[in-house]
C-alpha cells in the first residue's frame, strides 16, 4: 500500500526541475530503505543534470547505553549539522521516517535554538516522516515552507463526524485509552486510581494540531484502503462457494494463509468510501502523488496545502502562486544552483574536475548569440542576420552595394565625369589642331582610338557602381578589359611606330615599307581580337552573374557580381598586364631615339604608372571586403586610365595650348636637320 518507489523518485526529479533547482543536498537513513533510494534517485538526477552538493546518511538511534553508539550517533550529527551550515544548497530532499531521521531532528532543534542559517531551507520530505510532533516541540521555523509527497488522498465520508462524536467509555481500545490519558489526562476507567475519570466533554479538535488532526493522514489512509483492499480480495475468496458450505462450517473456511490471497489480491479493483479508485499495477497501489505545502505558525499550529499533484501516468503539475516559501525568503522564488545562472549572450562551460553544475560563463564568440539563461551552447544565427550587441537576439542584415548616394560612390562618380570631361577636352584641342605638326607626327588615327577608348574606359567604371544586375555584371569585367586593351593596344602600336620610323631612316634599312597606317591599324585590331576571343569564351562558358555574400560582413550582406571563373577573369586582367608589359619594354627601348615628337619617355613614364597602381590593387583588393572591393576596383580603373591620359597627352596639350611656337613645321625641320 506503500506509494510506488518509481512515482516517488520520479515525482522529486519533477519538482526540481520545475523550480530549476540543480544543486541540492540528500540525506537519508543508513539502512536498506536509504540506500534502495539513492540507488534509484541517483541515476534520475544524474540524466537531468542536477547535482548533489552533499550526501549525508543518518544514523539509526538504538541503545543508548552503549558508549560506542552514542559516539557515534554524536558524530553523525556534528557531520550533519557541518554540512547542513557550509552547504550553499537552499534544497535538501530528505528520506526516512521518524526514527531514522532523529539525528536531523536533533541538528534542526539545535540550529533553530541558536538561530543558525539551517532554518532557511527548503525541505523536500518523504510521506513516511511525520514531523507534526517536531513542529510541537522544535523546528516550527524550520519547516515552514517545506514540500512533502504524499499519497492522493480523497476526503473519507463520515469521518470528522466519527471523531467529533467519539467519547470515553469502557467501548474504547486500550490504545485509546492510553491516547486519552496522553492528551487530556484522564481514563474511562474508574478503577485506575491514579487516573481522573474523563467527564466525556472531552473533544479531539480542541487538541493542538501536532497532537491529533481532525483530518485522515496520509498513513491512515493507506490503512482505510488496505482494509477495503482485503475485505475485496476476501470476498472474491468466498462469493463463488456454495452458501450452504459457508453454513455448515464458516469457522474453517476462513481459516485461510495470507500468500493465498495474492491472487486475488492483484485482480481488486473498487471505489473506495471516498469515492477514489484503487486498483494495483505490478503488485503496487496504482495511486498518484500530492505535493503539499506545509506552512506553520508561531501558536505552533499549522497548515497543509495542496500546490500540486502528481498523477499515475506521471504527468506532474504544480500551482507555484499557491507555495508559501520560508520566510528567509520573502516569498521569492528560492535558487539552488552551484552557480549563479549565466546571462544571455553567454554559454556554460564546465570547470574541469568540478560537478557538471559548477560552471563558469563564457561570452558567445562574435558570430554566435544565446538568448536564453543558463544557454549550454551559443547559437550562430542564420546567414541574413547578425547578433546584436548583447548576443541575446538575431538582427536581419542589410543589403550593401556602393551606391551612387553614399560619399565613396559619389566622390567616385565625381571624378569619373571629371575625368571624362577632360578627355573630352582633349579629344577637342586635337581635332582643332588636326594639321598641326604634333598631332600629325603621332599618327593621328591612333590617337583619335587611344583618347575614344580613355573616355569609354572612364565611362566603364560606372558599371561597378549601383545595385549590380544581371546585365551590369556580365559586361563590367569583360568591357573594362576589351576598352583597356584597345588602349594599350594603341600604345603598343605608337610605340612601334616610333621604332620602325627611326630604323627605317638608316641607309639601306628595308623597315621603309612598314611604316603607313596599315601596321599600326594591324596591331591594334589583332591584339583587341585576342582580348575580344577571351571575353567571348569567359561569357560562353562560365558568365558572371549577381551574388550575395552573406559571411564576408558582420551587418551586411553583400550584393556582388559572381565572376564565375576566376580563372577567365585573371586571364583578362593578366592579358592586359601582359599588352602593358610588352608596351613598357618597347617603350623603355626606344627612350632615347632621336626624334622630336618621339613618345617613348612618355610612354614608358605612363606604363610605369599603370604597374604601380596595379600592383598596389592587388594586395588592396584581396583584404578588402564588401563594396570596398569594388571601390578599389573602380580606383585602379580610374587611377590607370588617367596615367594614360596625363602622361601622353597632357604633354601634347600643353605644347599645342601653351606653346603653339614650338608646335611648328619650320621647328620640325630645323630640329631634324641639326
Amino acid at each position: 500500500m506503500a506509494i510506488r518507489e518509481g512515482t516517488l523518485h520520479t515525482g522529486i526529479v519533477q519538482l526540481l526541475l520545475h523550480f530549476q533547482w540543480t544543486w541540492i543536498g540528500l540525506i537519508v537513513s543508513e539502512d536498506d530503505s536509504g540506500e534502495g533510494f539513492l540507488q534509484r534517485l541517483t541515476p534520475l538526477l544524474a540524466r537531468n543534470s542536477i547535482c548533489v552538493a552533499f550526501l549525508e546518511r543518518t544514523v539509526i538511534f538504538k541503545d543508548l547505553n552503549f558508549d560506542a553508539n552514542k559516539n557515534t550517533v554524536k558524530h553523525n550529527i556534528l557531520s550533519i549539522h557541518s554540512k547542513l551550515l557550509s552547504m550553499t544548497a537552499n534544497v535538501v530532499v530528505v528520506n526516512g521516517d521518524n526514527q531514522t531521521l532523529l539525528p536531523l531532528v536533533v541538528v534542526l532543534h539545535t540550529a533553530e535554538f541558536h538561530r543558525r542559517a539551517v532554518i532557511g531551507k527548503v525541505w523536500i520530505t518523504p510521506p513516511q516522516w511525520d514531523f507534526t510532533s517536531e513542529i510541537e516541540d522544535c523546528c516550527a521555523k524550520t519547516f515552514h515552507g517545506t514540500l512533502c509527497f504524499t499519497t492522493s488522498t480523497r476526503p473519507v465520508p463520515g469521518f470528522q463526524d466519527f471523531l467529533q462524536t467519539l467519547k470515553p467509555d469502557k467501548s474504547l481500545t486500550r490504545f485509546l485509552c492510553l491516547f486519552y490519558k496522553f492528551a487530556f489526562g484522564c481514563c474511562s476507567d474508574v478503577k485506575i486510581k491514579t487516573c481522573k475519570h474523563c467527564r466525556g466533554k472531552e473533544k479531539l479538535e480542541s487538541l493542538p494540531q501536532s497532537l491529533f488532526e481532525m483530518e485522515m493522514s496520509d498513513q491512515s489512509y493507506r490503512i482505510y484502503n488496505a482494509l477495503y483492499a482485503v475485505a475485496h480480495a476476501l470476498n472474491a475468496i468466498y462469493m463463488p462457494r456454495p452458501k450452504t458450505m459457508l453454513n455448515r462450517d464458516a469457522s474453517k473456511l476462513l481459516n485461510i494463509e495470507p500468500w493465498q490471497m495474492h491472487t486475488f489480491l492483484k485482480n481488486v479493483h473498487f471505489n473506495n468510501g471516498a469515492v477514489y479508485e484503487v486498483w494495483f499495477a505490478q503488485e503496487e497501489l496504482s495511486s498518484g502523488l500530492d505535493v503539499v505545502n506545509w506552512v506553520t505558525f508561531p501558536n505552533k499550529s499549522f497548515l497543509k496545502i495542496q500546490v500540486g499533484k502528481m498523477s499515475p501516468s506521471q504527468e506532474f503539475t504544480i500551482h507555484d502562486d499557491a507555495i508559501v516559501w520560508n520566510s528567509r525568503f520573502k516569498q521569492n522564488l528560492p535558487r539552488s544552483t552551484c552557480v549563479e545562472s549565466c546571462h544571455v549572450g553567454h554559454s556554460k562551460t564546465v570547470q574541469e574536475g568540478e560537478a557538471i553544475c559548477c560552471y563558469d560563463c563564457t561570452p558567445c564568440p562574435d558570430d554566435m548569440m544565446s538568448n536564453q539563461t543558463d544557454a549550454v551552447h551559443c547559437f550562430i544565427c542564420p546567414a541574413d542576420q547578425y547578433p546584436n550587441k548583447n548576443q541575446d537576439q538575431c538582427i536581419p542584415k542589410r543589403m550593401a552595394f556602393l551606391t551612387y548616394n553614399e560619399s565613396l560612390g559619389i566622390s567616385l562618380v565625381t571624378f569619373t565625369f571629371s575625368f571624362s570631361i577632360m578627355t573630352v577636352l582633349v579629344i577637342w584641342i586635337f581635332l582643332k589642331n588636326w594639321n598641326t605638326p604634333i598631332v600629325k607626327a603621332n599618327n593621328q588615327n591612333l590617337t583619335c582610338i587611344l583618347l575614344s577608348s580613355i573616355l569609354l574606359c572612364y565611362l566603364s567604371s560606372l558599371l561597378f557602381i549601383g545595385e549590380p544586375g544581371k546585365v551590369s555584371c556580365l559586361l563590367r569585367q569583360s568591357a573594362f578589359g576589351i576598352i583597356f586593351s584597345v588602349a594599350i593596344s594603341c600604345v603598343l602600336a605608337k610605340t612601334i611606330t616610333v621604332v620602325l620610323a627611326f630604323m627605317a631612316t638608316q641607309p639601306g634599312n628595308r623597315m621603309r615599307k612598314w611604316l603607313g597606317k596599315k601596321v599600326a591599324h594591324s596591331i591594334v585590331l589583332s591584339c583587341s581580337l585576342i582580348q575580344v576571343g577571351i571575353c567571348t569564351v569567359w561569357l560562353s562558358t562560365s558568365p558572371p552573374f549577381p551574388d550575395v555574400d552573406r559571411h564576408s560582413q558582420t551587418e551586411h550582406i553583400i550584393v556582388e557580381c559572381n565572376e564565375g571563373s576566376i580563372i577567365m577573369l585573371y586571364s583578362v586582367l593578366g592579358y592586359v598586364g601582359f599588352l602593358a608589359l610588352t608596351s613598357f619594354t618597347v617603350a623603355f627601348l626606344a627612350r632615347k631615339l632621336p626624334d622630336t615628337f618621339n613618345e617613348a619617355k612618355f610612354i614608358t613614364f605612363c606604363m610605369l604608372v599603370f604597374f604601380s597602381v596595379w600592383v598596389s590593387f592587388i594586395p588592396a583588393y584581396l583584404s578588402t571586403k564588401g563594396k570596398d572591393v569594388v571601390a578599389v576596383e573602380v580606383f585602379a580603373i580610374l587611377a590607370s586610365n588617367t596615367g594614360l591620359l596625363t602622361c601622353i597627352f597632357l604633354p601634347k596639350c600643353y605644347v599645342i595650348v601653351l606653346k603653339p611656337d614650338l608646335n611648328s613645321k619650320q621647328l620640325l625641320t630645323e630640329k631634324r636637320s641639326n
